[in-house]
Order: C-alpha cells, then structure tokens, then sequence
C-alpha cells in the first residue's frame, strides 16, 4: 500500500485542532521514533527508510517496524509503506543492529491523531509537535494503492483546505533532516 500524505506548516494550530475536534475523538499519543541505515547511508541514498517507533498513548505501549520504500509521488513525497507490531521494542533495535543497521537518527513526537472519513476515505489527521523544531505541522494520510495516489492527494488537498491550510502551507521537509540540523 501506498501512505499517500502531505504535511503542512500549521499557523492556527488551535483553530485547526477545534475542527478536527468536531470531526473525530483525539487520541494523544507520544512516539518515540529511531531510524536506522547501513553503515554506508544507502538506505537514505535510495529514498528508503527503517524506523522504530514505540508509541506511548492511553491504551498503553505499543511498537512498529516500518519500512517506506522511495517516494512515488515527488511533489508530495508519499511512499510504500510496510508496517507491523513488534512485542518487544528492545529486541526490535537489537535485531536490527544485529543485521549490521545503525541508528542514525531519535526523537520525540508530541501527536493528537484523528481517524476519520472524508470524501469516502479512511483518513488520519495528525498535529504534530516535535520539541527540538518550532511550530506545529499537520500531516493528513490515507492507505491507497498506487494507481490511486493522485486521486488520494487530491481528497487530502480538500480535507487541508477545509481546515484553513493551503496550498502555501505544504512542506516536504522530514522531521528528520530538520532535527539534524537542529542539532547540528
């Protein structure tokens, strides 16, 4: 499956966090995220990535592997994602170091995520804030297959533009590369 998605500087994240309120229940969630690579950056090189996310929400502790293939879709940098649950996050990390991958990069997101329907999709809606970057960000996805990417991006443009963001908004910077740099 394809995460079709954009993300958006937010400029009224109250404003915009009301709306949402009126469209699902929030679910305020905490992620823990690590990526890794090959000692060589390949995986950053070919578009790729590999993460660890440890998700602390109301229901409890929750781990992710995923795996997004390169983008598909260059304006909005939407990619094939494979995901599944781990039991144990620690041996998630050892597993990975064991087959020779390196942490590259960790980091906190702060999130409040929406699951919702519009224009006759499943989406998620989440308000992002990362404590190392400033401002709030709003990422709006929806799972499609790849003959059905543009058409999803297009619905994702109308669920953003009903919440006052616009099309000046969008960004394709990753939290990654701005927290790298921050620390940098």
């Amino acid at each position: 499956m394809i995460e079709a998605e954009l993300k958006a500087r937010v400029h009224a994240p109250e404003a915009v966090m009301r709306m949402l309120d009126e469209r699902a229940e929030a679910r305020v969630e905490v992620y823990q995220d690590a990526y890794y690579d090959r000692h060589d950056g390949s995986l950053e090189k070919a578009d790729q990535e590999l993460r660890v996310r440890t998700v602390h929400g109301a229901d409890g502790l929750r781990t992710v592997l995923t795996f997004k293939s390169a983008a598909v879709d260059e304006e909005s940098g939407s990619k094939p994602e494979h995901e599944t649950r781990v039991e144990d996050s620690e041996a998630a990390h050892a597993i990975l170091r064991g087959l020779g991958y390196v942490p590259v990069i960790a980091f906190e997101k702060r999130c409040r995520n929406y699951d919702f329907t519009a224009r006759g999709r499943q989406m998620l809606a989440t308000l992002v804030r990362v404590p190392e970057l400033d401002g709030t960000f709003l990422e709006v996805e929806t799972l499609v297959g790849e003959d059905d990417v543009t058409a999803a991006l297009d619905d994702i443009r109308a669920v953003l533009a009903d919440l006052g963001v616009g099309a000046e908004d969008l960004t394709r910077e990753t939290y990654t590369g701005a927290v790298a740099a921050q620390r940098r």
